[in-house]
């Protein structure tokens, strides 16, 4: 979340980036904060002040018993009395206060970066790069689901009948094309520096909060309502959890985690051609990459994650482009966020396979993610960054749709020592 110093220092710009985002209320939201502020404030410095003054009537008893004086020291015993009364409903103001500040910060989202474009949606967004060559497919080319179903590779019913729909199944060589493709995600994270960890599934409420998905998304969270935890979205949650309330030395930073896992999302609202197939499900892989760096340097960072997530899909000679998201278009917590999509030649549409963001102080301020400088050991908030290295579903999509032949799915060069295998169809071995 936004810190206190950042709303009332520069309270304009924060204004300004909050309709950037199109952020309804902004003015009023942070107009809120600076008030409910304001009174926590000013109950607290009362509160110090009637401590103070009880500390000196404290003395003032104390002599005057010593003086013999009963009467006037307990006259003085009234008036602390008064104050610890009138300490009390003090107390109250400022517990409401900063609970109430609470959630109002919590419900603003991050502001973006500068270089944000300006936008409603992601029509708005900025294409900076294209790579690879588009392929040129037979004109009775076929979609992957109709490729999955020829060649026994996915199944989508079954999916349907054990679970529910965006639940498929993975048969043989797609079974081991899938372990592939997380394998050697996770080799080229590990040749890039990053340390591989394997996390929960599942998360508490204050992991949710930490990453920014509650209380902004837990309508699109799996919730266990009994032990009151929740499916991951994504690796980003627990990894990033690792360091919540974590005092970090300067010359640990860069801290740089990937890991696998599965992702649960109920993409609740999501109907029509964009859930077919591979597009949309509420079960995939993912492996994700996650930093923790220093303010000065996480711009730096951030350039660093783009370049080797654009590495993996060259290496999986995969068509692809980068956008940079407009504000209308950013998720809740990114300060700057830049999509990654592949192109998916027989649906002849662009199929966002990433999402790499900088979310500078703003989940760190959540988390309590700290830093202690090595010049003067100030405590700073650390700043984070996560970015999907890659999902699965859509990758395998393209790679299905991109390669496909009469005989098979030609699996791509990088693969090959991984699955076992030069071609995806439905023979065994």
């Amino acid at each position: 979340m936004l810190t206190l110093k950042l709303i009332g220092e520069e309270t304009e710009r924060v204004i300004k980036g909050l309709k950037k985002k199109h952020f309804k209320g902004a003015e009023e939201a942070v107009k809120n904060v600076l008030e409910t502020d304001k009174r926590r404030r000013e109950a607290q410095q009362k509160l110090d002040r009637n401590k103070q003054e009880v500390n000196q009537l404290s003395k003032q008893i104390g002599m005057l018993m010593k003086e013999g004086k009963a009467d006037e020291a307990n006259a003085v015993k009234e008036k602390v009395s008064g104050y610890k009364e009138n300490d009390k409903e003090l107390q109250l103001q400022m517990d409401e206060a900063e609970k109430e500040l609470a959630t109002l910060l919590c419900n603003i989202p991050n502001i973006p970066a500068d270089e944000v474009p300006e936008g409603k949606d992601a029509t708005d967004n900025i294409v900076v790069k294209e790579g690879g060559v588009m392929p040129n497919l037979s004109t009775d080319a076929m979609c992957h689901w109709d490729l999955c179903k020829k060649f026994n590779l996915i199944d989508f019913d079954l999916g349907v009948k054990i679970t529910g729909a965006g639940f498929p199944i993975y048969i043989g060589k797609m079974a081991r094309l899938q372990r592939a493709l997380e394998a050697f995600f996770l080799d080229e994270a590990r040749k890039s520096g990053y340390l591989e960890v394997q996390p929960p599934l599942v998360v508490n409420q204050a992991s949710g909060y930490g990453t920014g998905q509650l209380p902004d998304k837990e309508g699109q969270m799996y919730h266990a309502e009994t032990d009151d935890l929740y499916l991951i979205p994504t690796a980003e949650v627990p990894v990033t959890n690792i360091f919540r309330d974590v005092i970090l030395d300067e010359k640990e930073l860069p801290i740089k985690r990937c890991a696998y896992s599965a992702c649960f999302r109920r993409e609740a609202g999501s109907y029509g051609k964009d859930v077919r197939g591979l597009n949309r499900l509420h079960q995939f892989d993912k492996v994700e990459i996650v930093r923790i760096d220093k303010p000065e340097h996480s711009h730096t960072s951030h350039k660093e994650m783009l370049t080797h997530v654009e590495g993996l899909l060259q290496k999986l000679d995969l068509p692809y482009r980068i956008l940079l998201l407009c504000g209308g278009d950013m998720s809740f917590t990114s300060s700057i966020c830049y999509d990654f999509e592949v192109w998916s030649a027989a649906q002849k549409r662009w199929l966002e396979v990433s999402s790499v963001s900088n979310f500078e102080s703003y989940q760190a301020n959540r988390l309590k993610c700290r830093y202690r400088r090595t010049d003067d050991k100030k405590i700073e908030l650390c700043h984070t960054l996560n970015g999907s290295a890659l999902a699965l579903p859509r990758i395998v999509a393209a790679i299905i749709e991109n390669n496909q032949t009469h005989e098979g799915i030609r699996v791509p060069k990088v693969l090959i020592p991984y699955c076992g295998f030069e071609m995806l169809d439905d023979k065994l071995n």
